[in-house]
């Protein structure tokens, strides 16, 4: 466990991402740790409050980091893609999960309210347009906000894109990552009560509400397992099973299903039908050639709609930000931006 710095919620759709081994040799490299210059909560509706920190430059660009999941949360880490003497750099953990409060709470938890929180939040800090950097569900939750307030954003650098269309969810549940991943995804399903239960996502978030606490422990669990397993290309089942204990999986477990389930608030196709309202946005689109989670066809038909887009695909990569082609080109991503 010494090689791993620590686990995070990835991306996601998804996913929960490890944070990665320390950086290898070869530019760009990740920017040097730092510590918050702010670190706060802010309520955003009656029952919710969400955490946030501000880093980096007070005068820097504004770029707020869109964590995964649904259920995911922010980590140090994600702080270090980002020039600290550019960028003032917001991060925040979304409704329900990692320090916002009340943890675990679906009410008032939709895509819609998110979207709503970070314009709560930017306006809050008193800031102009914005940077959106997201990773998987991370880059859905971008999407809507961009698409609900173009004028408040500057630009978009966005990794294993995710428009929340039936059959990327289908893809990630039903079959399509089992075909790469057979064994896992057939470890998933027999730890189930009910293992031909459909859809998938419901029956995930309803066993992992209504169970009892050694219940929920189980089923989250099982669900972190199989979404680590398969965002990277090389997962050791040695560290894979000790991580999932190391870490609360509920959060993540219980909010990414529930989301799957309501198919992410979502008209089928709305986020891809509404690109003409960000067609001015720079955007780059990086994503790993064997995301497995989120295939390269997800970004590249987005790219083929917004015509101020790039298209990196990341050669050698899974899904998991912290792999080396990925990371390298996110750092290169947001570096057109300072």
């Amino acid at each position: 466990m010494d090689i791993l710095v620590k686990a995070v919620c990835v991306s996601s759709l998804l996913l929960l991402l490890l944070a990665p081994m320390e950086s290898l040799a070869g530019p760009p490299e990740l920017w040097p740790e730092i510590e918050p210059l702010e670190a706060d909560h802010l309520a955003v509706s009656g029952i919710h409050e969400i955490y946030y920190e501000v880093c980096g430059n007070p005068n820097g660009k504004p770029v707020f980091v869109l964590h995964g999941g649904p259920g995911g949360s922010i980590s140090p880490y994600m702080r270090r893609f980002f020039n600290p003497e550019k960028f003032l750099i917001v991060l925040h953990d979304q409704r329900g999960c990692g320090k916002s409060r009340p943890y675990g709470e679906i009410r008032e938890n939709t895509t819609w309210d998110l979207v709503e929180d970070i314009e709560v939040l930017r306006q809050h800090l008193e800031l102009g347009p914005i940077l959106l950097f997201g990773g998987s569900w991370g880059s859905t939750l971008a999407l809507a906000y961009a698409e609900t307030y173009p004028s408040n954003v500057s630009g978009m650098v966005l990794r294993g894109v995710f428009t929340g269309t039936d059959s990327e969810i289908d893809h990630f549940y039903h079959g399509g990552v089992g075909k790469i991943f057979p064994e896992t995804y057939e470890k998933l399903i027999y730890s189930l009560p009910e293992p031909d239960r459909r859809p998938l996502p419901a029956y995930l978030y309803n066993l992992i509400a209504d169970a009892d606490s050694a219940g929920k422990l189980e089923y989250s669990r099982a669900w972190a397992a199989y979404e680590l397993k398969v965002c990277s290309l090389e997962f050791p089942e040695e560290q894979l099973e000790a991580v999932v204990r190391s870490f609360d999986s509920y959060a993540f477990a219980l909010l990414e299903n529930y989301y799957m389930s309501e198919r992410c608030f979502l008209e089928e196709g709305q986020l891809l039908e509404n690109t003409d309202r960000i067609q001015r946005i720079p955007t780059v689109l990086v994503n790993g050639r064997y995301d497995v989670i989120c295939p390269p066809i997800n970004a590249y038909r987005l790219h083929r709609l917004l015509p101020n887009s790039e298209l990196v695909i990341a050669e050698g990569a899974g899904h998991w930000m912290g792999e080396k082609p990925v990371e390298k080109a996110l750092l290169e991503a947001v570096s057109r931006f300072e």
